[in-house]
């Protein structure tokens, strides 16, 4: 066997280029398979996580009927033992109490069902965060004209900002991303917009007695910051719940599910106008790792009275989601898959003509003497060191491309952010890090490589000697 080694090694130096096209076809073969899949399994995380720690969590812990019939009575109490079971609990990064339910709002001019949720402000934090969708900034028709009197901006630039008329910001770096430029170009028009575009606004405290209100919700209700909101419903085993809230301020949820009905109220209000002392609806926890979401879960039900609680993971709480996911992620796999057989056949036809061109040479060979089946290893020896070598230098050469896209994601501006955001997720592509996916893609392409082997060694097999001298 180390002799026929030997053999393909210098068969494959003696003609380099033609080893260097066939690997060249490998190498680009892993290489696309490898980027395209890092960044659709990216994108499935990116979504998974955006949605999970923008408001359900990885687990809750929930009243035993809570999950069938998700009204406040079925509420639990939020007591020093629980939160000793979760603080001494391995796997958990982070845990906060919620109160949630259904309410009506009205501002005078419109009425809604909405959800109305209470959080500790401070600690919520560590969960969804949601200090950092407080908007400070809005683009109107208004101020979009007050901005063209007070400086020159170019025809382009005002074509874009008018797809994106009435969008709210964070901060003006986003709405920089939308014009096309980068925070550094910004910096001349910065003051303006700084200046005509700002909305008052803030976060709640603890003891706040305001509350947050969803960006289109409050289109809908047209309401803005300063504006009272009336809130009417059902408190805890059967009061009444009725009072009057100030708004300090809007939030933009890139979910447009959630920003049409959602409310935040800290939690200490939230129990006062609901009569439930103690009680919450649930407790929202996220992990120092989200593939252990099951074994923690499972831990954390031992520990907990069944009697009293139930724990639920993302899956079950949002099955929406999980069929979402899984359905993209089928279609994402049948366009691969057909991007599998392109690169089959690729790789078939570079091994069919470096074998057809070859025919004089292995007429030779075996005139002089050498089996078919020894030619056939000789030759099989060869592609499969040109299938290593392809398949490696391919998976190399797209680490850097990996991980480079996975801290610096491919963030998406103009329209096609609006297209990401209008169906609820945040216009980013990341790519995924190397995990088993990685050595699957390269597998599979070598495998690849020795199927369409076996037709051109088949044909050496059936070579006939003075057919081929001729050739």
């Amino acid at each position: 066997m180390s002799k026929l080694t030997q053999i393909a090694w210098r068969n494959l130096l003696r003609n380099k280029r033609r080893t260097v096209i066939t690997a060249s076809s490998i190498f680009f073969a892993v290489f696309f398979a490898v980027i395209m899949r890092s960044f659709e399994l990216g994108s499935y995380d990116h979504m998974i996580k955006q949605s999970i720690e923008l408001y359900s969590g990885y687990l809750q812990i929930q009243q035993k009927d809570y999950f069938d019939d998700a009204t406040i009575d079925n509420s639990l109490v939020y007591d020093v033992e629980l939160i000793q079971t979760l603080s001494n609990t391995a796997g958990i990064k982070a845990f906060v109490p919620r109160v949630e339910t259904f309410v009506l709002a009205s501002t005078g001019h419109q009425s809604k069902g909405i959800i109305l949720t209470g959080i500790d402000p401070v600690h919520e934090a560590k969960v969804s965060n949601p200090e950092h969708l407080v908007v400070h900034y809005k683009l109107t028709p208004e101020n979009l004209s007050r901005i063209q009197q007070e400086i020159r901006l170019p025809e382009t630039q005002i074509e874009q900002l008018k797809i994106f008329q009435n969008n709210v910001y964070n901060n003006l770096d986003r709405l920089a991303a939308d014009m096309g430029l980068k925070p550094h170009e910004f910096d001349s028009y910065r003051k303006s917009f700084e200046y005509h575009c700002r909305v008052p606004g803030t976060y709640l405290n603890e003891n706040d007695e305001g509350v947050l209100v969803s960006n289109r919700l409050a289109q809908f209700l047209r309401v803005n910051v300063g504006d009272t909101l009336v809130l009417m419903g059902a408190g805890y085993q059967g009061t009444n719940a009725a009072g009057l809230f100030p708004v300090r301020g809007i939030i933009h949820i890139p979910s447009p599910d959630l920003d049409n009905k959602l409310v935040y109220m800290s939690i200490q209000k939230a129990q006062d106008f609901l009569s439930l002392d103690n009680h919450i609806t649930s407790v929202v926890i996220n992990l120092e790792d989200e593939d252990e979401m099951l074994s923690v879960q499972e831990l954390l039900s031992g520990k907990l009275d069944h009697e009293r609680y139930m724990v639920k993971n993302w899956l079950e709480i949002n099955p929406t989601l999980k069929q979402q996911i899984e359905g993209d992620s089928i279609s994402g796999q049948i366009f691969i898959g057909i991007l599998y057989v392109i690169i089959f056949f690729g790789i078939f036809g570079t091994v069919l003509m470096m074998i057809t061109e070859r025919m004089r040479e292995f007429g030779v060979m075996i005139a002089i003497g050498m089996q078919k089946k020894l030619l056939s290893w000789v030759v099989s020896i060869e592609m499969l060191i040109i299938g290593l070598v392809g398949t490696l230098a391919g998976m190399l050469a797209s680490i850097p491309i990996i991980i480079g896209f996975n801290h610096n994601p491919i963030r998406f501006t103009g329209e096609s952010a609006k297209l990401y955001e209008d169906m609820g997720f945040d216009p980013v592509m990341p790519t995924a890090l190397i995990e088993g996916y990685f050595a699957w893609q390269g597998l599979i392409i070598l495998v690849m490589v020795i199927l369409a082997c076996y037709f051109p060694l088949k044909k050496i097999r059936k070579l006939k000697v003075m057919d081929a001298l001729r050739a």
